[in-house]
């Protein structure tokens, strides 16, 4: 990508997430496309200016930040117009983006390139390990919503009504979606990553209980996990 076009679509992410405060700001899309790029480097096997420009875009029509449910991507339609690219690559970017986040998992909708199954590896990896702990912690400090309530266990299942829609507490959120997301991998490189963040998240899970001397039922629901 050259890098004109690299820094008009940072220079448009700027102004739409540039101010976030929730865990979906550009440092999160930073990590994104750095993971991104790694996992590229190794699959050799993708589009790299493709992997970019869904790495950076996958959140720029996100509903937590833009508020729409309806799955629209006007943000990222509007910021490829800007740079030079190809019809072809912009409906292969928008489409990656379209498969991208764990309300689409939830929907039964998986990326099926391997530019947009790279960008999802990295998504869900960044939502994973102590980061995506501290990133559970700042969104629900945004929402005034607690970190952990003993008397309210995680869900077992959750469809993608609840996950848009119910403010749950930053611990239930690490069992309801966070300690699964190993399982959803879809690259190599993707998986040997979540894996060790997955034991990160299981490990601080385990400090925390340990210190807060919770419930039995806590416990044993953690140690499914490991």
């Amino acid at each position: 990508m050259k890098t004109e076009d690299r820094n008009t679509v940072i220079d448009q992410l700027l102004i739409l997430q540039g101010a976030d405060n929730s865990g979906h700001g550009l440092d999160h899309v930073y990590r994104v496309l750095r993971l991104a790029r790694e996992f590229a480097e190794e699959l050799k096997d993708a589009d790299r200016d493709t992997v970019e420009l869904i790495a950076l875009l996958h959140d720029a029509d996100d509903y937590k930040l833009t508020g729409r449910k309806d799955g629209s991507l006007e943000n990222a339609e509007r910021i490829l117009n800007l740079i030079t690219i190809t019809d072809g690559q912009k409906k292969k970017v928008l489409q990656g983006i379209s498969t991208i986040g764990y309300s689409k998992r939830l929907s039964g909708i998986t990326p099926d390139t391997p530019e947009a199954a790279i960008v999802s590896d990295a998504d869900m990896c960044d939502a994973s390990g102590i980061t995506g702990v501290l990133r559970a912690y700042q969104y629900n400090m945004k929402f005034n919503a607690p970190f952990f309530d003993e008397d309210v266990m995680p869900m077992d299942e959750i469809d993608v009504g609840f996950y848009k829609s119910d403010l749950t507490t930053a611990v239930n959120h690490l069992f309801e979606k966070i300690l699964r997301l190993k399982d959803l991998m879809l690259t190599e490189p993707g998986r040997r990553e979540a894996v060790r963040r997955h034991e990160a998240v299981v490990s601080f899970l385990d400090a925390y209980f340990r210190e807060q001397q919770v419930t039995e039922e806590w416990r044993k629901l953690l140690d499914k996990y490991r």
